[in-house]
């Protein structure tokens, strides 16, 4: 579940990007990019909470130190492309 929601993340922030580039009005897609990265979080976290409850200790010992850190990535990431849009906004004007 975690792999189709961060596609669609991926999807509606190229979106978002797009549309910005073409003139259109961009927020909804941001506004999903953002959504559809906070639900691929959670759902990581829920396949995480599945192998404590199983007591899977190796699942988690090989999968969770490099998933942390690329959770954290790619969040950032996710956060500054779909906002890029609003602060280019924001430097046109001034």
């Amino acid at each position: 579940m975690w792999f189709i929601l961060g596609l669609t993340a991926i999807t509606a922030t190229c979106i978002n990007l797009v549309m910005y580039a073409i003139g259109k009005d961009y927020k909804l897609a941001m506004a999903m990019g953002l959504s559809f990265t906070a639900l691929t979080v959670v759902a990581d976290y829920s396949m995480v909470s599945n192998w404590v409850e199983a007591e899977d200790w190796s699942a988690l010992l090989d999968v969770v130190p490099i998933m942390a850190g690329a959770l954290w990535v790619l969040t950032i990431l996710s956060i500054l492309l779909n906002i890029t849009p609003i602060l280019l906004e924001l430097k046109n004007k001034n």
